[in-house]
């Protein structure tokens, strides 16, 4: 009887842990702030149909851009969209920007996203803002969407009570899914609703669609939206999703990823996407000891991850049918949840240095005051405040 031949070379471990951790990257960063978004493009003008083609597209985006990149790569680089930038969105609801002047200024923020993968010295702009500052500015825009669920406790409380303890439960217990629990919780409630109203929805509104959106470019939308949110989004996602790579010894290629997420932001845009971009918080799921043993293989996390996103953006319609739903103010409560902890880090580092601290504060108030001058935003001008309190009064300081 002849023996099989013994293999000398070391068995490779299965694949099913990095797929896995692909699976959990997906739903963390799908299932977390999914209310967020819709809350933010329907701020700006979204119909519910075209706040799910924005949602959907954002997904499909950002899938393609992660998996690109982790194939061509071989490193864990997941991408995902600008959750910082959407609450920014949900706050200039007051500014009343069409949607169509909305979609010009989101395609104006891909190509600058791009052009500071394709532009060596506009990065170097970009770099140049104060990172105190940034974080104020987004902390303040954050400030409205996480007081909601507390302004919704006297308005709904049976609704929101449930939702806020299943969030603290899960926070004590596993902090990771307390926001994609919440949210669960939101929908569930939403479907409740539905349910009790006797509202019908046909299985053809419940089909992922992309809706085409033609774009009108204006200068109010550029320094209302585009500015902020390019700012946010870099400042809040792009940087921090490289360091978050560079921590596990993973150097993230600048160039490429910046070119095909904002190329990818900008063909989104076209239907209703507001901006993608290098994944911060869920980066470490696909890159860490969760992904497997094998380093060599962690970009197996990032590529699957993008299939699992894909799966999950085919239910884009049927969330938003159920948010649409929902009681007033219950998604919104739930984004708030979501941002919690964005907001948290966020104060925290724009305060953190007493020599920035009265110029941090002052952009923390004005982006959180709802302020809107000359058709512009809060977010711009507390940028703009921010750097000028800097140089007035900070720049002399030891």
């Amino acid at each position: 009887m002849t023996l099989p031949p013994v293999s000398l070379s070391p068995q490779r471990p299965p694949l099913v842990q990095p797929i896995v951790a692909g699976l959990i990257t997906a739903l963390v960063g799908y299932t977390a702030s999914f209310a967020v978004v819709l809350t933010g493009l329907k701020a700006v003008g979204a119909t519910d149909s075209q706040a799910a083609s924005g949602l959907f597209a954002l997904t499909i985006a950002l899938a393609i851009c992660a998996f690109a990149l982790a194939w061509f790569t071989r490193r864990p680089i997941t991408t995902a969209w600008s959750t910082p930038g959407a609450a920014l969105l949900a706050g200039s609801a007051a500014l009343n920007f069409g949607w169509n002047e909305a979609v010009g200024a989101f395609i104006m923020t891909g190509l600058l996203i791009a052009a500071t993968g394709a532009i060596p010295w506009l990065g170097k702009i970009l770099a140049s803002i104060p990172v105190p500052l940034a974080q104020a500015m987004l902390a303040g825009v954050l400030l409205k969407l996480c007081l909601a669920p507390f302004v919704a406790l006297s308005t709904i409380p049976l609704y929101v009570a449930p939702i806020i303890v299943i969030w603290l439960v899960f926070l004590r217990l596993s902090p990771r899914w307390a926001v994609p629990a919440a949210m669960g919780a939101a929908l569930g409630i939403a479907g409740f609703t539905m349910a009790q109203s006797g509202n019908v929805v046909s299985a053809h509104e419940l089909l992922p669609t992309l809706e085409f959106t033609v774009p009108t470019f204006t200068v109010a939308a550029f320094s209302g939206i585009t500015l902020p949110l390019f700012v946010v989004t870099m400042a809040s996602q792009n940087v921090p999703g490289v360091a978050v790579l560079a921590s596990f010894n993973y150097e993230t290629p600048w160039r490429s990823s910046m070119l095909a997420t904002g190329l990818g932001s900008s063909v989104a845009a076209l239907f209703g996407g507001h901006a993608i971009n290098l994944a911060a918080i869920s980066a470490a799921l696909a890159a860490g000891e969760e992904a497997g043993a094998d380093r060599s293989r962690r970009w197996i996390a990032a590529a699957s991850s993008a299939v699992f996103y894909i799966l999950l953006g085919l239910a884009s319609a049927s969330i938003t049918a159920l948010a649409t739903a929902s009681p007033e103010g219950l998604l919104e409560a739930a984004a708030g949840l979501a941002l919690f902890a964005t907001l948290g880090a966020s104060a925290s580092s724009a305060l953190s240095d007493p020599r920035s601290r009265m110029s941090s504060l002052v952009a923390f108030l004005i982006a959180g005051s709802g302020l809107s001058f000359a058709g512009i935003g809060g977010a711009f001008w507390a940028l703009l405040t921010g750097l000028g309190l800097r140089l007035l009064l900070e720049r002399k300081m030891p």
